[in-house]
């Protein structure tokens, strides 16, 4: 029996401001054996969601009863190494709340006015490249540090991270963040999960959607599939040496990564 209603997959983008129209930003749905849709944006001028409207339309559905699981696919923490740099505690609210004073990206700038200076103190938080969490070197993805580079999921990590913050704060008694809430999902709790899209994209026919278009079905659909077939409920425990399971705890984990 699957333990969701609900499954919602958010191919993220960390381009432009959070107000602007993004057509790299894309969300599906699943329900049931229903095969996954695309979710438009509320309705406006604007042609495309922005991620002030995704975060603002997932605490509306995640504040109603529906158990539901959203796979969003940008790091949702950092490495251990950058823990150690400058000497935060270990603990993900307060991760949350240092990096948002110092990557302000949830207000009306973007990315890149930080890392230039303009905006924020990205420079007193800053990473190296050569840093990945153990759970993106287990699957093989590329830094959150690492940006301008093709495939890159720093720009959207960086835009992104103040937007669970969000969440966090808005649905703190409803929501289940896995893993920084805990491995063990509640029941009937509703999770947010960090997803990575190429560990399933390939195996769905592509079926006229663009590639961000495509990311998100891929995900919807999974995540529907492996509550389903009762795969899921291995994932959300995965396979760590004591010492592993010491760095996940603070750089946490990638939903599918064994």
């Amino acid at each position: 029996m699957a333990d969701f209603e609900r499954y919602v997959a958010v191919d993220y983008s960390g381009a432009q401001t959070p107000r602007d129209s993004l057509p790299g930003l894309r969300v599906y749905m699943a329900k049931g054996v229903a095969l996954p849709f695309e979710v438009q944006p509320p309705a406006s001028p604007r042609k495309y969601w922005t991620r002030r409207e995704v975060a603002e339309w997932l605490v509306e559905r995640l504040e109603e009863s529906t158990p539901t699981l959203v796979g969003i696919d940008h790091g949702f923490s950092f490495p251990i190494a950058y823990f150690e740099r400058y000497a935060l505690k270990r603990d993900w609210p307060t991760f949350l709340d240092d990096f948002q004073r110092h990557w302000p990206t949830d207000e009306d700038i973007c990315v890149d006015f930080v890392l230039d200076g303009t905006d924020g103190n990205g420079a007193a938080r800053s990473g190296s490249p050569r840093w990945r969490r153990l759970t993106e070197k287990r699957v093989g993805a590329k830094s959150v540090f690492h940006f301008h580079v093709p495939g890159a999921v720093a720009k959207s990590t960086h835009a992104g991270i103040p937007w669970l913050r969000f969440m966090r704060q808005q649905l703190v008694a409803r929501l289940h963040f896995w893993p920084f809430d805990g491995w063990k999902i509640p029941a009937t709790r509703s999770v947010i999960a960090e997803v990575y899209p190429r560990m399933w994209s390939s195996g769905f026919a592509r079926e006229g959607r663009n590639p961000h278009q495509h990311d998100a079905y891929s995900v919807a659909k999974w995540l529907c599939r492996a509550d389903t077939n009762g795969t899921l409920a291995e994932l959300w425990k995965p396979t760590l040496t004591p010492s592993e399971e010491t760095i996940a705890k603070i750089e946490r984990w990638i939903l599918g990564v064994a």
